[in-house]
């Protein structure tokens, strides 16, 4: 006589499907929860801050909501005035990927061109505070100039 021995073991998929609805359980309890969190009052009627107050910038970029701001970025603060450009020829470190800001105060209109890959190209006014942000995504030195001046504002060195 043959004896068979068969072994019944337990099946995957009811564990898997077990598994799964814990965890969807867990993350709608999870999204539920910071819904509730986020959803007070305060006492200025009712509107909620999300915002908290962020240091003080002596770049002469204004500072953007925390839901904006990059946790890094380059900023490169520019003066246009009678023809004189300020600076000229800065070399600028940035890393790839990162937000670069150009600061403009300007009393001419002109175009800011970025020869990174791909090109940026920003129309300038005769105007304070204006920014023109970029980011480069290939490493190497990239010129950024005013083309109606024909000024080299400055060189990224970007890595």
């Amino acid at each position: 006589m043959t004896r068979i021995s068969v072994r019944i073991a337990p099946r995957p998929t009811m564990m898997f499907t077990v598994m799964t609805t814990n965890s969807r359980t867990l993350v709608a309890l999870t999204a539920a929860a910071l819904l509730v969190a986020g959803c007070g009052s305060n006492d200025s009627g009712g509107a909620v801050s999300t915002s908290s107050a962020a240091a003080p910038s002596n770049t002469g970029v204004p500072q953007m909501s925390d839901q904006q701001s990059p946790t890094e970025r380059v900023v490169v603060d520019v003066t246009i005035k009678d023809g004189t450009v300020t600076p000229t020829n800065e070399q600028v470190k940035a890393k790839v990927g990162e937000p670069i800001v150009f600061a403009i105060n300007s009393d001419a209109a002109d175009q800011l061109h970025v020869h990174s890959n791909p090109e940026h190209e920003f129309t300038v006014a005769a105007k304070p505070n204006q920014m023109f942000q970029f980011t480069v995504t290939v490493p190497g030195n990239v010129d950024v100039e005013l083309h109606g001046l024909n000024r080299t504002i400055a060189t990224l060195q970007v890595q």
